[in-house]
């Protein structure tokens, strides 16, 4: 069965590759390490789950690279200090900050559904509705004119 869609993306190994992305940078998170260590420490499972190898690569090493600038963009959405989010659900704001602010090809219903699933698999019981709303929050103003088209639908 053809999963692509008109453009050639196929959401299923898409999210798989988001999935694997969130393990990744909550791995870095915890011990460091290059972006192109963590890649290669990831990237073989990669392979057998049939993931988009290419987009995972791009979450993980987008993320290392423009991490302080996604925090400071984080911060006025959050309740804490960045330092008190827990690791997995830093992982996933920072996925999603990434994916809502550098790859504007991503609608952001997905950006942050793909968050929040990532978060129930991985994260507190409760995580997900706490990176819900920091998300729902960040959208709202990062792609102010698609939320307000969305609403207006």
């Amino acid at each position: 069965m053809n999963r692509k869609r008109n453009d050639g993306i196929d959401p299923v190994t898409r999210s798989r590759a988001r999935k694997r992305a969130l393990q990744a940078l909550y791995a870095w998170a915890m011990s460091g390490g290059s972006a192109r260590e963590v890649i290669t420490q990831f990237a073989h499972e990669q392979a057998r789950e049939i993931a988009d190898l290419a987009y995972f690569e791009d979450l993980v090493s987008g993320v290392i690279t423009h991490h302080r600038g996604l925090d400071t963009g984080l911060e006025p959405f959050l309740d804490r200090e960045i330092a008190q989010v827990d690791a997995v659900e830093l992982a996933a704001l920072r996925i999603a900050a990434y994916e809502l602010v550098h790859r504007p090809d991503v609608p952001y219903r997905v950006v942050i559904n793909e968050a929040i699933e990532g978060v129930k698999r991985f994260g507190a019981e409760h995580g997900h509705t706490y990176v819900n709303g920091v998300l729902d929050r960040a959208a709202a103003q990062w792609r102010q004119p698609e939320v307000e088209a969305a609403r207006r639908r």
